[in-house]
């Protein structure tokens, strides 16, 4: 058994993945490029003319009446139906871009080829920001910020992706760190105001031949962007990395990833991939650990119970352990995150940063993207003690909550 590109949107899918693809559900056996047939998008019933609707649709199409929406104490996790139980909701199909578009990141003599990344070199406005005065006191600090932005498109996409855009104007990192982005997703982000003082580790071509993929945006001045496949993923999963010159004279690399993620199914269960997780942290510390200054942050899918002890050599540190020891630091968590209501229970530490600094020190952690965004909602429906409700739940930036760490000067 061996894993195998999806000829629609070369996904590379698992083994256990024999019939059709995980992302856009094309069959494995197919040699055309037209999609295997999808399962019926949820509906609900009216109960005034039992006319069946689409989720999405807030009245009747027959009547006129108003969803009936059921009430979130009503929940039972025991009596929920199985649908989106997986982390990421990994198993849903994506739309792939189907627009030529202009390459928003940078002319061909702005460009520089680095590690198989057609990576945007730093834009003439990048400075460094961090810098020694006179007195030899820090005059500002940098932030790092780590943000899993959810590929699900067919929920508020458009939407989810300008609340995170304001939570980058809000915050204004110098580095971000990406992970689940899609080719649509970076089309909006390329469009946005905020994107133009940032070089991107991922070119337009690169963006559109992909189904997801993490990404690297750096305000400061670029030295160079790598991508390190992983030697064991089964999910084309890989090691993204920037140097960034922050200091005269002192770099810091800043690299983001997505490990392997737990896909739970028939007929077994068991397909965690805790092994291969365990395997590609150790792969990507032993990278990076040879510079003296890494700030690595991204979707570790890391379960400690499952995957134990995350790998830190000597000098590293957990930031959210070390700056807000006791605090769970959950950033995916369906009891509080309302969007996700519904869904079974899940609390997990899956995003991360770990840091090893020679010439900087962490100095503050925040968890962002808490907060629903004003106005939107969805629907979804869900089966609660054998009978279908139909939820009203607000709309966050995303699934996983990001992650904005400061640091600053020795």
């Amino acid at each position: 058994m061996s894993s195998w590109a999806c000829k629609k949107c070369t996904f590379i899918n698992p083994p256990f993945q024999k019939s059709t693809c995980q992302i856009c559900l094309t069959s494995s056996s197919s040699s055309s490029a037209s999609p295997s047939s999808s399962p019926s998008s949820p509906k609900w019933a009216c109960k005034a003319c039992t006319f069946l609707n689409p989720y999405r649709n807030t009245n009747c199409e027959v009547c006129g009446t108003r969803a009936s929406v059921s009430r979130f104490e009503d929940l039972n996790d025991t009596d929920l139906d199985d649908d989106e139980s997986g982390v990421g909701s990994v198993f849903l199909p994506l739309q792939r871009c189907k627009r030529k578009l202009r390459d928003p990141v940078a002319d061909d003599e702005d460009c520089v080829e680095l590690g198989g990344f057609r990576g945007a070199r730093a834009s003439s406005k990048a400075v460094a920001v961090l810098e020694d005065s006179g007195s030899g006191t820090v005059s500002s600090s940098l932030k790092v910020l780590s943000y899993n932005v959810w590929f699900r498109e067919d929920l508020e996409m458009h939407n989810r992706m300008k609340a995170l855009g304001d939570l980058i104007k809000l915050h204004s990192p110098e580095v971000i760190c990406f992970q689940e982005v899609t080719p649509n997703i970076y089309d909006i982000f390329s469009r946005s105001s905020w994107w133009k003082v940032y070089s991107c580790s991922v070119s337009y071509e690169v963006a559109n031949s992909r189904a997801y993929f993490c990404m690297l945006l750096s305000k400061v001045t670029v030295k160079s962007f790598n991508c390190i496949p992983f030697s064991n993923s089964s999910m084309g999963r890989e090691l993204c990395v920037a140097e960034v010159e922050v200091q005269k004279g002192k770099t810091l690399l800043v690299a983001t990833s997505h490990f392997e993620s737990p896909c739970p199914g028939p007929p077994k269960w068991d397909q965690m991939y805790s092994k291969e997780r365990v395997e590609q942290a150790n792969e990507a510390v032993n990278l990076l650990k040879k510079n003296p200054n890494v700030v690595f942050g991204g979707d570790m899918n890391w379960d400690d119970k499952l995957d134990g002890q995350f790998p830190l050599p000597d000098g590293w540190v957990d930031a959210w352990r070390e700056l807000r020891p006791g605090e769970n630091g959950w950033t995916y968590d369906t009891k509080s995150n309302p969007m996700l209501a519904g869904n079974r229970t899940l609390q997990k530490r899956l995003d991360r940063i770990i840091c090893n600094l020679r010439d900087f020190k962490i100095s503050e952690i925040d968890m962002i993207g808490m907060d629903p965004i004003p106005g939107l909602s969805y629907y979804k429906e869900k089966k609660v003690k054998k009978e279908k409700k139909q939820l009203e739940l607000p709309v966050l930036p995303s699934d996983h909550y990001g992650l904005l760490l400061t640091i600053s000067s020795q």
